[in-house]
């Protein structure tokens, strides 16, 4: 599956803030109605306020590629699939489309038709028409640009006589897109082998009057890197070009990145205004081929299981080592005409040579092994070991997915939050794997440390894909943990404690159930206050009643701008000094002040796949002597029901519809 992604200039409200990539995937054009197994290739085309993108879309029944649209009326935020707008009976693909004389033109690819041809827009975007036929030859990837009073037509021709896949262009020249096309002197252009590729990337570009070209880079197939270069002459008779520094930042997220694996395409343009420019590009999370990949592995170590199998039954005599000699004897049943009876009796001789050898070997290792014995009963329990093992690992290629912990969209739209955890010196451990672990998520944009005590780490003791931002607070307390703070860009928080690890795809559950419901406090630790004096209840104990009505925010979705606000509110203040006093209880504050406000559900409960609590290694937790600290907590129960009142209405598990909550 292929993504496609852009830059937008704008912003946008709601809990999908800030819209991430992709911002279209084959999944979005299949659910408006056109089957897409991959989406690629993408051009964008302006119009008025409205930015239109064109893209190749795959028909996963017959493979064939088709092309497709989307609109865009904010930016580049989001985006309205249009669906197929160019369908022939032959592949298409790179779909470029450019204006001429106030008249919208695309030039798809269709080499597998043999030709380069020009379709003109009778109902924009909608519905286009054969212009006309440019070149009879198969082009792939080409492009036409209006540079010094010329139109140039640049591609790679397969069909040239010493063309070598992806390694050289052909250039054609014109006063006019629909004038006939005059080939460059110089064709084949780059036939030196000295480049891995000259294959066309995207739309060139001019930018201070310097024309630039796009290039797939490192091979030209698809799944490779964009390479830019300069055309310093461009003539009738002359071309040459230099790559410039093109720096797309790698992603280092691997898997769990839209485009971890691959990206091949590049479009970009100058906005109206000449101030701004927009761009496009596609990637994919894994290489070309992953699945079959995975799938060859997989039942290759199946095979070597079923080869171990034999060998250990019959090495400790389970399994019969030798084969019946009659499966060598010729049958005296009327054959075809295949084989004349020399024919046949050659071949019975030579099944009966290689059964005869089979047997010798056989008996060679056949009950080699007594598995009666102390040393015997060792030897199957290791083979038993490996088997599972191997078990295990062939069938996780097969159904185990790509490994990639991909986001959760909604809408077909991705967002992302900040990752907040709040530590001091003695915990640096804790925070290094933390870091190293939890900058690889998907969704995660950046990562905030507030330090609470003791001489911070440099930042170069931080292993992290995103940036990190350490902020020093001046005393230790617990309240720093939601201390309003305007360098957030996003507007999700994810607080969590550096000593909580989990999955990925954990913390991308929690995130999906907080852009549903942003109101609320999602988390994965569920407790129950209930009882006269109220007393504080562990996630155990909720669940033999059935329900909860607080969550733990050490490992919490939020929405920093309303929660951080509420918490510092003037309401707030006495029991910000009880949480100074006790040095705990800023979580059930703050599921208190959300009670509070609202007379509907505030808390929501995602039930994590597994989660390791690692400060019972370390052994620096406020919460050790959990009998101590829940007695704590129960005091700050009682102290903040005077204040606030009681908490809203009991959760109940399993409410919500979406298994996330069990």
């Amino acid at each position: 599956m292929t993504w496609l992604i852009s830059w937008g200039i704008s912003k946008a409200d709601g809990a999908a803030w800030p819209v991430a990539n992709p911002v279209v995937t084959c999944a979005e054009v299949e659910d408006a109605g056109f089957p897409s197994s991959f989406v690629a290739k993408p051009f964008l085309f302006l119009q008025g306020d409205a930015i239109y993108m064109f893209f190749e879309t795959k028909n996963p029944i017959t493979s064939q590629g088709d092309i497709a649209a989307a609109v865009s009326e904010d930016a580049g935020v989001t985006w309205q699939q249009l669906g197929v707008v160019l369908h022939e009976e032959w592949h298409l693909s790179y779909p470029y489309v450019f204006t001429y004389k106030n008249k919208v033109y695309m030039m798809p690819e269709s080499s597998k038709n043999g030709d380069i041809r020009l379709y003109r827009a009778l109902d924009f975007p909608l519905k286009w028409e054969l212009e006309k036929v440019l070149l009879e030859k198969p082009l792939v990837d080409s492009v036409i640009i209006n540079f010094q009073g010329s139109y140039w037509l640049l591609g790679t021709d397969l069909s040239s006589y010493g063309a070598k896949r992806n390694r050289e262009i052909s250039i054609w020249y014109s006063n006019s897109p629909l004038s006939p096309w005059i080939p460059h002197k110089q064709n084949l252009i780059h036939n030196t082998g000295k480049m891995l590729s000259t294959r066309n990337g995207g739309r060139p570009f001019i930018y201070n009057g310097n024309l630039y070209r796009v290039d797939k880079g490192q091979g030209g197939g698809s799944g490779h890197g964009i390479q830019v270069f300069k055309v310093e002459i461009l003539k009738s008779n002359e071309y040459k070009e230099v790559e410039v520094p093109f720096v797309i930042n790698k992603q280092l997220k691997g898997r769990n990145a839209w485009n971890g694996a691959r990206s091949h395409h590049l479009d970009v343009q100058q906005l109206p205004s000449g101030k701004l420019w927009i761009g496009v590009m596609d990637g994919d999370r894994v290489p070309s081929g992953d699945s079959v990949h995975r799938l060859t592995i997989g039942y290759t170590i199946y095979g070597v299981v079923l080869i171990l199998v034999l060998v250990t039954g019959g090495l400790i005599g389970t399994i019969n080592c030798s084969l019946p000699l009659r499966w060598s004897l010729p049958h005296t049943e009327k054959r075809s005409g295949l084989f004349n009876v020399e024919q046949r009796f050659f071949l019975y001789h030579k099944l009966s040579s290689l059964i005869s050898n089979l047997n010798k070997l056989g008996s060679l290792i056949c009950g080699r092994i007594n598995y009666r014995t102390c040393k015997g009963r060792v030897y199957v329990v290791v083979v038993m070991l490996i088997l599972v093992v191997l078990t295990c690992v062939g069938t996780h290629y097969i159904y185990g997915g790509n490994g990639a912990e991909e986001p959760y969209p909604i809408k077909g739209k991705y967002s992302q939050f900040t990752l907040l955890t709040m530590t001091y010196d003695a915990r640096l451990w804790n925070l290094k794997m933390f870091v190293e672990h939890y900058s690889k998520c998907a969704s995660v944009r950046d990562i905030v440390v507030v330090w609470n005590k003791g001489q911070p780490p440099a930042q170069g003791e931080l292993k992290s894909v995103v940036p990190v931002r350490i902020r020093v607070e001046d005393r230790n307390s617990l309240n720093n943990r939601f201390n309003i703070d305007s360098e957030i860009k996003t507007k999700a928080v994810m607080e969590l404690d550096d000593d909580i690890m989990m999955t990925c795809d954990d913390l991308e559950r929690g995130f999906k159930v907080w852009r549903e419901h942003p109101d609320r406090i999602i988390g994965y630790y569920p407790r129950l206050s209930e009882g006269s004096p109220l007393e504080y209840r562990n996630e155990r104990y909720a669940r033999q009643q059935g329900g909860y009505n607080m969550v733990l925010t050490g490992a919490a979705f939020m929405d920093h701008g309303l929660v951080f606000k509420k918490y510092w509110s003037k309401e707030a203040e006495v029991g910000r000094q009880i949480v100074d006093s006790f040095f705990n209880c800023e979580d059930i504050l703050l599921n208190f002040l959300f009670a509070n406000a609202s007379l509907t559900s505030t808390v929501e409960y995602v039930k994590p796949a597994w989660a390791i609590d690692m400060s019972k290694f370390s052994g620096v937790a406020i919460s050790r002597n959990t009998q101590a600290h829940y007695h704590v907590r129960s005091k700050c129960l009682a102290k903040f029901s005077e204040i606030h009142g009681n908490l809203t209405a009991k959760r109940f598990f399993n409410s919500r519809g979406d298994g996330w909550d069990v």
